[in-house]
């Protein structure tokens, strides 16, 4: 019995471990940004109408970075001296700064006419970052995009930094099911925040438009990393360079896209 825990045990940790880190390679299908916990929040706007205290509760000043500047004791940062800290933080910031993500879209599309969506990012974190079609930029309530009537055709097109195609986590669907989805992990982010040298990617979603006219919103939003690629952020683990601060430092970031009104005739 007790091998069986433990053998549980570490099933979990190295789920644990390589999930987030290393992407979602498992979860091939539609998210939502509500699901990410463990992340902070790029900005305030994410939050409205939800009370000023929890909101600022979520933000990566207070989620994050502030376990950084002023770590409790046993806490990961409190192995690096002030110093360290400190660029541990500017580090940080820099990557936050640098990082953006730009949809673009019709204006106006006939119902039902198939179309173009192209989402492009700048910065982010080694080694992964993850996209997805949604419609608000409000993070405990936005939906997928199809949830608007959007109808995704095909498989998401990604060019990764490199500026080749890249197909391995959107080949990882279930051929028995539909293989358009509003999500995407792209790999091969990398990011030297001392130089300021960033990743840039770009994904292309073909959709059909809603079958009824009117205004629908459409945005992107935007899933990174920060510690990995900032300066004493990165642990070696037994699964591959991980956060120092682990899933409870909140190291990830939520940022959305502009949300863009598009008029369906």
């Amino acid at each position: 019995m007790k091998r069986l825990a433990a053998f549980i045990a570490s099933g979990v940790l190295a789920t644990t471990a390589s999930a987030y880190p290393g992407g979602t390679p498992s979860y091939v299908t539609d998210v939502a940004p509500y699901c990410a916990g463990c992340h902070s929040s790029a900005s305030d706007d994410q939050f409205e109408g939800v009370p000023p205290t929890r909101a600022a509760a979520e933000l990566a000043a207070n989620k994050h970075l502030a376990k950084i500047k002023s770590p409790s004791d046993g806490s990961p940062y409190a192995k690096l001296s002030e110093a360290e800290r400190g660029e541990l933080l500017a580090s940080i910031q820099k990557i936050d700064a640098a990082t953006t993500v730009k949809i673009s879209a019709p204006a106006t599309v006939k119902a039902g006419q198939e179309v173009e969506v192209t989402v492009e990012t700048r910065g982010g974190s080694a080694p992964v970052l993850g996209l997805a079609l949604v419609d608000s930029n409000q993070r405990w309530q936005a939906s997928p995009a199809t949830s608007r009537g959007w109808l995704v055709l095909e498989k998401p097109k990604v060019i990764g930094p490199d500026g080749q195609p890249q197909t391995k986590f959107t080949d990882g669907r279930n051929p028995a099911l539909p293989p358009g989805i509003t999500y995407v992990n792209v790999s091969g982010i990398a990011a030297d925040p001392a130089a300021g040298k960033w990743s840039t990617t770009k994904v292309t979603w073909k959709l059909r438009a809603p079958a009824q006219p009117g205004t629908v919103p459409l945005a992107a939003v935007m899933f990174y990393g920060t510690e990995i690629s900032a300066a004493h952020g990165a642990v070696d683990t037994a699964y591959g360079k991980s956060p120092r601060g682990e899933f409870d430092g909140s190291s990830g970031r939520i940022k959305f896209s502009d949300v863009l009104k598009v008029t369906v005739q």
